[in-house]
């Protein structure tokens, strides 16, 4: 699978410039990113990549003065490589769960010990929305319970929701390359009774959860929560992060159209995670 890739350049660059830029560009399907000193860089499958749109969200975008782009195709590429060559380094989250990949020495220890090889797959905890999710995880009593990931990414939710006792875990996510780097994450926890999909919401029609995690973005979620209440058990919970601050009210009307009520949310450098419940 190829991909299309811009690194973005952005002048007098503030950090909260390519985080807005990030989630706009997740909304046309780019779905991951990597920072860099003065910018970042974002990928998309290649097929996926449609020009008009991309140079009209950069037409619309607030800053669109202070970025300059350069687009290029790639092939599939050892994302592991990127990864340890860049920024990844190992993370503790809530004092009780580490995250680090199979390169690193000197791992600080915590109860839940994860491994995660990324490749080109979204989620290693670094990220706002990411450690958030983690963060309300530590706290779920996950149990026999039945849980989904969707838009798995690593699969490090699904991994922590099995570490924590969940009796079912399922991972979707409508990316292939996802997938087969789940499965190879699952290998370096000694964690391999998880079941995947490959797909979109569809795939999880007919079937039932105590526990969703959705970690995509606001326009997915939007689209797809009524599947989701349409999945979850009496009282069963949804968990939904990759949004900022702003968007919560329509997250939220959205959540009680569909039998939802929402709980509470958490907030860090102005991305959201929110916990709802089924009523």
């Amino acid at each position: 699978m190829n991909y299309t890739e811009i690194t973005f350049t952005i002048q007098s660059f503030e950090e909260y410039v390519a985080d807005i830029l990030a989630v706009e560009l997740s909304r046309i399907g780019f779905d991951s990113f990597v920072p860099t000193e003065n910018g970042m860089i974002a990928y998309i499958v290649e097929n996926d990549f449609d020009k008009e749109k991309f140079e009209q969200l950069i037409a619309d975008f607030a800053f669109a003065e202070n970025l300059k782009y350069d687009i290029k195709s790639i092939p599939q590429k050892n994302w592991n490589e990127e990864w340890e060559k860049n920024f990844f380094e190992p993370i503790v989250i809530g004092d009780e769960c580490v995250i680090h990949s199979s390169f690193h020495k000197n791992v600080p220890q915590a109860k839940y010990n994860i491994v995660i090889d990324p490749k080109m797959s979204f989620g290693t905890g670094h990220h706002e929305t990411t450690s958030l999710m983690i963060e309300a995880m530590l706290k779920i009593d996950f149990t026999g319970k039945r849980v989904l990931d969707m838009g798995c990414g690593t699969s490090i939710l699904a991994i922590l929701a099995k570490m924590r006792g969940a009796e079912n875990v399922l991972g979707v996510d409508i990316d292939e390359w996802c997938i087969e780097n789940s499965i190879e994450n699952l290998g370096l926890n000694d964690v391999y009774d998880i079941d995947f999909f490959i797909g979109d919401v569809e795939k999880i029609e007919g079937m039932m959860f105590d526990i969703i995690l959705a970690n995509i973005n606001r326009n997915i979620l939007l689209a797809d929560m009524a599947q989701y209440a349409d999945c979850l058990a009496e009282n069963g919970k949804l968990y939904m992060s990759g949004f900022y601050k702003e968007d919560i009210s329509v997250i939220e009307a959205e959540a009680n159209r569909n039998g939802l009520k929402m709980e509470y949310f958490r907030e860090k450098n102005s991305w959201v995670m929110v916990k709802t419940k089924k009523i």
